[in-house]
């Protein structure tokens, strides 16, 4: 299968989840996220807020405002396809954007430099063993990881787990995986 097809097949089998299954997957994804040295050792983490099929990310997010963690949330520019990270402290602070994607609102939020974030939690559909991933398509996690030096994670379920992916020369791999079962990478 190319990238294409991997990406299509992960959706649906991420749409096809039981309510409860899925609760129960992000809940021990969370904990084992949480239970982690990265967790602990990260004092700002960046994250995405989660679309509907997607392991919710709201959770987390609480998590670590209750623990006193700095959280910031990416802003996509679709003309040159970077990301830009805000913090946010309220979930107030997001507006809904193209595709239905939650973002930050720049006015009410301060921008997060890239070298601040200690921990990156790396979106995506399917991976492999080595930390390769395939997103949504748009490239937008790859350009902002050139240049990223700070650990970056991937919490996942098994199911979305595979042992080889077609990669390309631009794409750049998670440093640590997390499944329900607990850290993979």
């Amino acid at each position: 299968m190319d990238k294409e097809q991997l990406r299509k097949s992960a959706i649906m089998s991420l749409k096809n989840i039981s309510h409860h299954d899925k609760k129960q997957i992000e809940n021990k994804l969370a904990e084992n996220l949480m239970n982690s040295t990265l967790w602990k050792q990260a004092e700002t983490i960046g994250i995405t807020m989660a679309q509907e099929f997607e392991w919710s990310t709201k959770p987390i997010i609480k998590e670590a405002w209750n623990n006193g963690k700095t959280i910031c949330v990416p802003k996509c520019n679709p003309q040159n396809k970077q990301l830009t990270f805000y913090q946010l402290q309220d979930f107030n602070q997001l507006e809904i954007v193209y595709y239905n994607l939650l973002e930050p609102k720049p006015e009410e939020t301060e921008e997060i430099v890239k070298s601040n974030i200690d921990l990156l939690v790396v979106p995506g559909i399917v991976f492999d063993k080595r930390g390769f991933r395939i997103g949504f398509g748009g490239g937008y996690y790859d350009r902002f990881l050139t240049d990223f030096s700070n650990k970056t994670v991937s919490i996942i379920s098994t199911m979305q787990l595979r042992d080889h992916l077609p990669n390309d020369s631009f794409d750049i791999p998670v440093n640590h995986i997390i499944t329900e079962n607990g850290i993979v990478l």
